[in-house]
């Protein structure tokens, strides 16, 4: 399996399940359309753990956790259900109602990252309840699952390099196991995980918390649902921020491309900032540049032992993408990549992990479960050899580090069919939207913003000039300044409002 550059927001995780004592929500809801749907049932969360898998002692004793049952196939409503976990931290001051968040992917956990975020949603916490949840097949919400933590550790590895027949065909017979495991561990609810589905699932959460509307902010894939929801129930959205936005009109090429291109601009720009100071990486970009390649070709040969694990080069170019993320995690990378000139390769390992979802004690999230499992049934398109190796081609011009073929390759032969329902928005009719876009995202790059934002037809964009994915939780002041604004006082940006970086 390729390793493939998911628009994720990176948090760190800390596990969350609902499994909630009996608490059940007072107001009643209505589904859409009709017919009665039963509250959220909220409880304590019992399981809310630190990285190394040990539960905390919780500082905010009023995080609740819970359920919602939803029909597996929406054309069969009164057949069988599945269950989406939830959670909510209540808000803190007088309440307006609820705000949904969702925090990208696609297999983000939102039970696992709203908890970890709350820091930085302070001022929204004061006047709304945050709710966030696993989308079906992430995590709680019957997660895709494919293969053991020994069969993720050997796809993770996988190297890219050398890009010659050889790697291809090692990635081709990778890719048909991996599917085939998908379809063996998880095939019920394969055929059900696209964002069609998981906007009607949005759409009773809304009526399930009471809201007659639905406040919503989502990040990055969180976009994409959000922009399905609007165009699915538009009278429906209430208060609509879309932060680090995907066109979901690019092909599989146009997304695999701008994503490199995104990917190797952040990654010169963390050189360039790198040898302000003394970089212990190289006293220059470009020698900087060199050292990194030199070693990547050299994991191709001779992985780096740590622990009795392996830091292959494809382990090690997936730890470099995910500190790319976002600015504040630099430092860190120019410490793994300078440990890793040295022969040690911890720290790259640690970040490789960090954007697998791997846990130390050797088990997965759903993290690269999950991705492929909605990509590749959010569109029709199924790439040939000839064109994935055009695409690879092409990736590789652009950056020799994270030039690959992407998640057509996977989706090639992904065993559940794919529709082209998803890729096409239009909320016309709907209350104002928020689009926000960095300048200097690697993974959702800026020029989707813009084509999301007129693809909407009621959408204001905001630019944010700074470095990262996403701008609401990057820490700027002035990002954060106008969506609270909006979120709480339903005042809209200006046409063109611009933020400088943070």
């Amino acid at each position: 399996m390729r390793r493939v550059l998911a628009a994720t927001l990176l948090l760190a995780a800390a596990g969350c399940s609902s499994v909630p004592a009996a608490e059940p929500a007072t107001e009643s809801a209505t589904e859409s359309g009709g017919g009665s749907l039963a509250p959220v049932e909220w409880g304590p969360c019992t399981d809310i753990k630190r990285p190394d898998g040990e539960l905390p002692a919780r500082q905010d004793a009023s995080v609740r956790c819970g359920k919602l049952e939803v029909p597996l196939d929406y054309a069969q409503p009164a057949g069988e259900t599945i269950d989406l976990a939830l959670i909510k931290l209540p808000a803190t001051g007088q309440r307006l109602g609820s705000v949904v968040f969702n925090f990208g992917g696609p297999g983000a956990s939102g039970v696992d990252t709203l908890d970890q975020a709350a820091k930085a949603l302070t001022t929204l916490r004061a006047r709304y309840d945050l709710i966030s949840f696993d989308p079906r097949g992430v995590e709680r919400s019957s997660g895709v699952r494919c293969g053991s933590g020994a069969d993720m550790d050997r796809f993770t590895s996988l190297d890219t390099l050398p890009p010659n027949e050889e790697t291809h065909q090692r990635s081709e017979a990778a890719n048909k196991e991996f599917a085939a495991l998908c379809q063996k561990n998880s095939g019920k609810i394969l055929p059900y995980v696209g964002t069609v589905n998981a906007a009607r699932d949005l759409d009773r959460i809304r009526a399930a918390l009471g809201d007659a509307k639905l406040n919503y902010v989502g990040m990055s894939y969180g976009t994409q649902l959000g922009g399905v929801y609007a165009t699915q129930f538009p009278q429906k959205v209430g208060r609509m921020v879309l932060d680090a936005p995907l066109d979901p009109t690019v092909t599989f090429e146009q997304r695999t491309l701008a994503q490199t291109r995104g990917f190797q601009q952040a990654y010169e720009s963390f050189l360039k900032a790198c040898v302000k100071n003394s970089c212990t990486i190289g006293r220059d970009p470009a020698t900087a540049n060199a050292n990194v390649e030199n070693l990547m070709n050299e994991l191709t040969a001779k992985p780096l032992k740590v622990g009795n694990r392996d830091l292959t080069q494809g382990l090690a170019s997936t730890g470099v993408a995910a500190a790319l993320y976002s600015e504040m995690t630099w430092p860190f990378l120019e410490q793994a990549l300078s440990d890793a000139l040295k022969g040690k390769g911890g720290a790259l390992m640690y970040l490789a992990d960090s954007y697998t979802g791997r846990k130390p004690d050797g088990t997965y999230s759903t993290q690269m479960t999950s991705f492929p499992a909605i990509t590749c049934v959010d569109t029709a398109e199924r790439p040939t050899p000839a064109e994935l190796r055009r695409t690879e081609q092409a990736a590789l011009r652009i950056s020799p580090l994270f030039g690959s073929e992407g998640s057509g390759g996977l989706c090639r032969v992904w065993p559940a069919q794919g529709s082209d329902q998803a890729r096409h928005v239009n909320a016309t009719g709907s209350a104002p939207i928020v689009v926000v876009g960095g300048k200097g995202d690697p993974a959702t790059p800026y020029e989707w913003a813009p084509r999301l934002t007129a693809q909407l037809k009621t959408a204001t964009l905001v630019t944010y000039m700074g470095e990262g994915h996403g701008a609401y939780l990057s820490g700027s002041k002035c990002v954060q300044g106008l969506v609270d604004a909006y979120m709480i006082d339903g005042k809209v940006p200006e046409k063109g409002a611009t933020c400088p970086a943070a």
